[in-house]
């Protein structure tokens, strides 16, 4: 039997394993056995346990690793060995965190943690002071460097190349735990982009829906990498941020099925959420005067390619008006900001077959 998603198994963060695994390290170096397992408490209050793959001394200091469960989530990270070392800093020095091993480091403005620091997020750091002051009584002066063994192969499979964080992957997590098919590292990556964005001082973002739509947006406006948001199939996620951190132009980009879906109202592209009515997309065929042969036959339609072609061939082209209602969906959401909006639709081959806007968004 099919599990349902109210039934998949929840996991941890990288926060949270790098926070379990800092605090045996420290119990460790304090002259205690290293526990086994671990117990931390999340943001939310709970208390939560987790086994020690390994741990140790290190000359003057002492380290401890969790390797990182993500439930049910397909997270690249599932199975990472998040390994925390802890050594005694300078007194007065507080915590100060280091970028070990497969941990990025921080290179553009715009991001929770300033340039130069490693990316290691506000929330991971503060439960780690937390969980190391629990046991010395106080903040103790403790340098605390976080490696993931492989973060730089894995880090080519998230965002971070795109966001300016280099050489691994971030440390990341808000509640400490993961929502199976949540997809919420990727909407707060998104949210990181447009925040760089905006630090850079871009005028124009793009958010595109593939890496098809995604190159040709980009060479149809000649924007920088910086500028282009990662959008995928979180169009809501990406608008609604920009709603409340406006940029000046905002151009969204993407396939004929993908803007069908934005276009009857989706915010959410993904094919969990439904597919295109093929009724809906027959009524523009009518609406336009073609023939009830021809409604008939797209409302029968397997898939978006399949109506266009067939509307296209008969002189009937469903681009501009499929582009029109995308623009108006996403300016709706965008509504009350200045920013002005375009929609691009492309085929499979990047091909550039309809376009809405630029036009500014009003209401």
């Amino acid at each position: 039997m099919e599990r349902t998603h109210t039934s998949l198994r929840r996991g941890w963060t990288t926060g949270s394993c790098a926070t379990a695994a800092a605090r045996a390290a420290w119990c460790g170096l304090c002259g205690g056995a290293f526990p086994d397992p671990v117990t931390i408490i999340l943001p939310g209050g709970q208390h939560v346990a987790f086994a020690l793959a390994a741990h140790g001394h290190d000359g003057d200091g002492a380290w401890a690793e969790v390797v990182k469960d993500a439930g049910d989530d397909p997270d690249v990270t599932h199975g990472a060995h998040v390994r925390v070392d802890v050594r005694r800093g300078p007194p007065g020095s507080g915590v100060v965190f280091r970028a070990g091993e497969g941990v990025g480091t921080v290179t553009l403005p715009g991001l929770p943690v300033p340039p130069g620091e490693p990316a290691i997020n506000p929330v991971p750091r503060r439960m780690i002071r937390t969980a190391l002051r629990d046991v010395a009584g106080r903040e103790p002066d403790v340098v605390v460097t976080v490696s993931v063994a492989g973060g730089q192969d894995m880090a080519r499979h998230t965002l971070n190349g795109r966001l300016g964080i280099v050489g691994g992957l971030s440390i990341l997590g808000t509640t400490g735990i993961v929502v199976p098919f949540s997809c919420a590292a990727w909407i707060d990556s998104i949210h990181r982009g447009v925040d760089v964005a905006r630090a850079l001082g871009l005028p124009h973002v793009a958010g595109c829906t593939g890496d098809v739509s995604e190159r040709a947006t980009r060479a149809l406006y000649d924007l920088p990498e910086e500028a282009m948001l990662e959008m995928g199939d979180f169009a809501g996620g990406l608008l609604k941020y920009l709603r409340r951190h406006p940029v000046g132009r905002v151009t969204i980009g993407g396939g004929v099925a993908k803007m069908t879906k934005l276009a009857q109202g989706f915010l959410d592209l993904h094919s969990r959420r439904g597919q295109a009515d093929m009724t809906r997309l027959a009524a523009l065929a009518q609406g336009m005067g073609g023939p009830d042969p021809l409604v008939e036959d797209i409302a029968r339609s397997h898939s978006v390619a399949a109506a266009f072609a067939l509307a296209a061939g008969a002189g009937y082209p469903l681009g501009p008006a499929v582009a029109h209602g995308a623009w108006q969906a996403a300016a709706d959401v965008l509504a009350g900001n200045d920013c002005v909006l375009d929609v691009l639709l492309f085929d499979r081959a990047g091909t550039l077959v309809a376009r809405h806007g630029p036009h500014p968004v009003r209401g």
